[in-house]
Formats: C-alpha cells, structure tokens, sequence
C-alpha cells in the first residue's frame, strides 16, 4: 500500500499515480540492482582512502585527485546508493520532503564534483605532459587548488535550489531526489538549462580538448622517436586504450541522464514511464563502483 504522504511529495515524469509505477517485486529487483553497485563502490572507494592514507609514497600531487573522487564517490554512494536500496526495499520514498531536499542536495554535491574531477584528472595529465605553460612542474598547490575548485563548484551549483532557483524533487519510480529536471516553471527550467552547461557540458568540454591535447603530443614524440620509436608508439596505444575507456565511461554515466533531462525540459508534455526516468539515474550512480577500477587500480602505483 502506497503512503498517503508518498502522493504528496512526489513529482513522476509521468503524472502522480494512485497506484505504484512499479509493483512490489519490482521495486525488490531495483533495490537488489543498487546494492549490487552501492556495497562494491563503498567498499573500493573506502579501500583507495585507506590505503592512500596509509602509504606516503601514494600522497603525491598526481594522485590528489585520484584520491577526491574516491571521497566524492563515497559519498554519493552512503548518500544515494544506500538511500535507493532502503526506499526501494520500501517501495516508496520514506524520509519526507526534507530528507529528499536533503538527498537531493547531497547525492548532486558528492556527484558533480566527482565529475568535475574527472575532468580535472584530464586536465592535469594534459597539464604534465603537453606543459601548456612551460617547463613549471605540477606542485602540491595547483593539486589542492583544483580539488578545492571541484568542490566550490559543485557547491556553487548545488545550492540554488536550497534558495528557490530550482528544486529538488522525486525522480523516476519515485525512491530517489535529484534536481527537477520535469517542472516547466520558467525559473526552474532556467535552472536545470544552467545547471546541464556548467556542470556536464563544461567538463566534458575540458575532457576532450583535454585529453585530445594528450594524444596529439604523444602522436608527435612517437614520430619524432627513432631508437625508441617502438617503446614510444606501444605507450601511446597503452595511453590512447585509457583515454577512450574514461570518455567512455563518463558518457555512459552521464549522457543518458544529462540527455533524459534535457528532453524533458524540451519537450515537457511527453509522457516517459517512471522507470525509463530511473535507468539513467543507476547508470550515473553504477559510475561510484567502477571509477575506482578505472582510474585508481590501473594506476600501477
């Protein structure tokens, strides 16, 4: 049975229901597909933290930002990933208007700024090895520096709707909040137009001029080695293969959520089931499990 206060608070991308958009042992199954991701991306994430702090030689600026996303991701995943396996165990959101302000808040925090992360690792490889600005050495500041910016970012970007520019709201089968990607208030829509330029396409902008810049490098120092030619052209596959798997991984998180989101706001009166409106949203959570796989434990360190 439905809670009354369930009807209240929830916005689906279709129109609220009098019954559940999903029956009971569907919402078991969600709950199961999440903790599927949720306890590994707890688990790895916690591990990369513990084992940074342990070992000193790990604490360099190069792996500072390794270190954040693994922090971030940690975060969405206690915040969003747990949230989402207990409410939908429920079969319906439990914690109210204020705790689905407060996981709306919190799970968009932890999650842009791990994206903005990535984009800050492309931004320091290419910052290494191309030397945009000359001979000046990657240091400990310019590592803080950027950590703190990813966060200010988010921050910056994630509290408007805590003041009325945007909210935060249900989304898909209605056991997770995130901002309101479906209210077609010019304020809100203005929001989330906003929102998806700065906190999506930015960084994936930097992410590929960014690592574009690497390969272009790597490609003239293969041509222009002769004894080392071979050794030069093999870490330039080795470097491309990681290249292609993190863009990949960023649009498999992001891109059908940022996209989901942007045709909603475009074409508000369409009618998407509540559960084509939660796919997107695992797939951007699924990325706190294997992040640190990609970009932590292919690092031989």
């Amino acid at each position: 049975m439905q809670p009354p206060e369930l009807s209240k608070n929830a916005s689906f991308y279709m129109r609220p229901q009098e019954e559940p958009p999903l029956s009971r042992a569907g919402f078991i199954t969600l709950s199961i597909i999440m903790a599927f991701f949720t306890i590994p991306a707890i688990v790895l994430n916690a591990t990369v933290i513990i084992v940074s702090l342990m070992h000193k030689q790990l604490r360099q600026p190069l792996n500072y930002a390794l270190m954040n996303m693994a922090v971030a991701d940690l975060g969405t995943a206690m915040t969003g990933g747990v949230l989402s396996v207990v409410n939908n165990a429920h079969g319906y959101y439990s914690l109210g208007r204020t705790g689905c302000v407060m996981e709306g808040f919190a799970v968009s925090l932890c999650g842009i700024t791990s994206l903005c992360t990535v984009a800050l690792i492309a931004v320091e490889r290419m910052f290494v090895v191309c030397k945009p600005l000359g001979q000046i050495t990657f240091q400990k500041k310019h590592a803080t520096g950027g950590i703190a910016l990813t966060w200010l970012w988010s921050l910056a970007w994630n509290m408007p709707p805590l003041f009325g520019w945007g909210r935060y709201e249900m989304e898909g089968v209605g056991t997770s909040c995130a901002p309101d990607w479906h209210n077609t208030d010019p304020n809100n829509v203005s929001y989330i137009i906003a929102y998806f330029a700065v906190c999506f396409a930015f960084p994936f902008t930097l992410i590929l001029i960014s690592y574009g810049n690497l390969l272009r490098t790597l490609r003239q120092v293969s041509k222009m080695a002769c004894v080392e030619g071979g050794a030069v052209a093999k870490g330039e596959m080795k470097v491309a293969f990681m290249v292609i798997l993190m863009v990949l991984s960023f649009l498999v998180s992001w891109l059908p959520y940022a996209g989901l989101a942007m045709f909603v706001v475009c074409r508000p009166d369409a009618k998407i089931h509540p559960l084509v409106g939660t796919v997107p949203v695992y797939l951007a959570k699924s990325s706190t499990a294997y992040n640190p796989i990609i970009y932590i434990f292919l690092n031989k360190q």
